[in-house]
């Protein structure tokens, strides 16, 4: 990110991102369920490309203000190796969730559904949880194999990755604590149970933290110089 930005433009970005993150996912959830005939492969299919192509634009916009983390997780795993200094982490968490919260909201009125629900999609068992371990666990190897070599690649990588893990994990790939909690709070296609929700973001959480301990093995690196790159920097500049 760059070191020149305020606190609060990044907070700011970072809300705004993830707000239209899951303007994205729970709006497309809703149209591919409208337009798909009851075929649920479809309406799936229509929430993974509009998802995929969200992330990859939201990274390039808001990559050289905040970061672009849009992800809990993600913003946690990075302080954990210098990237993003402690005292950031509660603003951050803070304006992911408030976000993520907004776009649910935005994407309800947007299909004229109420704007206020509680999902009963029921998302349980130990499948679900291991998915969603895989899923974070994936998503951090991507972002951090990535971010040395080719850090322009992981707005791009990012995007693939989530494409591909909403097909080949059973939770359809939550991999954000936000996201997880705001799902809670919109019963369309895309909800999760209030009460199923902090089992996913368990192991959203162990499973971001293991990939980033085991990347910072195999690199070899110290956490001052194991840091997440903006899209636009190059490899070898960590995080301010």
């Amino acid at each position: 990110m760059n070191s020149g930005v305020t606190t609060s433009r990044r907070l700011v970005a970072e809300l705004l991102g993830t707000a239209f993150l899951l303007a994205a996912v729970v709006g497309s959830g809703i149209m591919g369920e409208k337009l798909s005939g009851g075929n649920v492969a479809l309406a799936l299919l229509a929430n993974t490309i509009a998802t995929g192509a969200a992330l990859v634009a939201l990274i390039l916009t808001f990559g050289p203000i905040s970061g672009a983390h849009l992800n809990p997780a993600v913003t946690i795993a990075d302080a954990t190796q210098g990237g993003t200094a402690w005292r950031l982490v509660p603003g951050y968490i803070a304006a992911q969730c408030t976000g993520a919260m907004l776009g649910v909201y935005a994407a309800h009125l947007m299909f004229a559904q109420p704007v206020i629900q509680v999902s009963t999609h029921v998302r349980s068992g130990p499948a679900q949880l291991f998915s969603e371990f895989v899923a974070s666990f994936g998503l951090l190897a991507v972002i951090w194999g990535c971010s040395r070599a080719r850090p322009s690649a992981v707005p791009y990588a990012v995007g693939a990755y989530i494409t591909a893990a909403y097909w080949f994990t059973a939770s359809t790939s939550f991999a954000n604590p936000a996201l997880t909690l705001a799902r809670s709070f919109t019963n369309t296609f895309v909800g999760i149970r209030p009460p199923d929700a902090p089992g996913f973001i368990v192991m959203q959480l162990l499973g971001a933290l293991s990939a980033t301990a085991l990347f910072r093995w195999l690199a070899g690196k110290s956490p001052e110089t194991e840091t997440l790159p903006h899209p636009q920097q190059k490899a070898e500049v960590p995080y301010s």
